[in-house]
């Protein structure tokens, strides 16, 4: 029978979220239903309170989670009653033509819920990328849960769901950053100290943090950043070409997703470098480079989805490396909070006084 949990609800654009009770259906084929323990409030969410994604309100927030997985749906094997699973948005549909040329990170039809989710009037709620986890229980696709160690902390594992992931696979993944490398992350909220975290993991030589917030250059150097620059006091392409020899760096990691920055990222690279925006823009900016340029660097200039993980893959690996101590996951969870401080978690999120603000249920 359906279950009536809380849950954090957009209810029409720059509305402040409510508490709301949904009705969250038992799991059909295909589908697993969740007891969410922890989930991180991303920016992301912020984006579709503000109707930066869609308009396809009311939403049900949330996303970035770790949980335990209740029950299952007719046809599921991969995960059963009991285990501990981070959930993701992009659960691969094993058929599509990445998927069939071994490219399943890059799946084009990934999988969602076929039931919605609904207010008690009956109202259908679009869940946050497909997950909506700002609520006590959810209804996934079997598919979006990735079975980990249940030793891992909730609160740290869940970010792997979005941000952290983001950031570490842009590194690691998309940048293909190696021993000895070269790298600059600019922007250094949580998705960019993730890109630090790891570019030190894959053996990086120099990684140089960039961000205007002294604060969050500190934070930075936490995560392994060797050198810091201010970019409100300091110009970053120039600085950045000083720090590795007057060369640039191997990889630049555009964590902000602004024309400027990205511009900085494009000359703050080494000849043969490579470019990774992670950072999401709006769909108003453009941007304008000489033709040349892009010629006569040669390289790489990618754009990196999720990190380019496989969360099959990915996820149970980084946290094998948390629970050894070499990934410290812990470090970007700023505060534990409740469903009720969803709201006030997105103030601090705006004015930069946190990494991530984690919803514990």
């Amino acid at each position: 029978m359906p279950h009536e949990v809380r849950g954090v609800v957009a209810r029409s654009k720059g509305a402040e979220v409510s508490m709301e009770t949904i009705v969250v259906p038992d799991p059909g084929p295909g589908e697993a239903l969740v007891d969410v323990q922890s989930c991180g409030v991303c920016h992301t969410d912020l984006h579709y309170r503000e109707g930066g994604i869609n308009d396809e309100f009311p939403f049900l927030l949330g996303h970035e989670a770790a949980g335990v997985v209740e029950a299952v749906g007719e046809g599921v094997t991969d995960v059963a009653p009991g285990d501990f699973v981070i959930l993701n948005w992009r659960a691969v549909c094993g058929q599509c033509r990445a998927c069939l040329r071994g490219r399943p990170w890059y799946c084009f039809a990934t999988h969602n819920a076929a039931q919605k989710m609904t207010l008690t009037d009956g109202t259908e709620l679009s869940p946050a990328l497909g997950i909506g986890a700002f609520a006590d229980k959810t209804l996934v696709h079997a598919g979006q849960c990735t079975k980990v160690n249940p030793a891992a902390s909730p609160a740290a594992a869940g970010l792997l769901g979005c941000g952290v992931m983001a950031g570490l696979g842009a590194a690691i993944n998309t940048g293909a950053v190696t021993r000895g490398d070269s790298v600059a992350v600019i922007g250094c909220g949580g998705v960019g100290d993730a890109a630090i975290a790891g570019a030190r993991l894959a053996g990086a030589a120099k990684i140089i943090a960039v961000d205007l917030d002294d604060r969050k250059l500190e934070w930075a150097r936490g995560f392994g950043a060797t050198d810091t620059v201010n970019s409100r006091e300091t110009d970053p392409v120039a600085a950045i070409r000083e720090l590795t020899g007057g060369n640039g760096a191997d990889v630049v990691v555009e964590a902000i997703g602004r024309p400027e920055t990205y511009e900085q990222a494009f000359y703050a690279r080494d000849l043969a470098g490579t470019v990774v925006l992670v950072g999401v823009p709006t769909p108003d900016m453009k941007i304008e480079l000489p033709l040349l340029e892009v010629f006569g660097r040669g390289g790489a200039l990618k754009s990196s989805w999720y990190g380019d993980c496989l969360p099959s893959r990915d996820f149970p690996m980084l946290v094998d490396l948390y629970l050894q101590g070499r990934l410290d996951l812990d470090g970007f969870v700023s505060e534990t909070i409740g469903l009720d401080d969803v709201e006030e978690a997105f103030g601090k999120m705006r004015r930069g006084e946190v990494l991530r603000s984690v919803v514990n249920l």
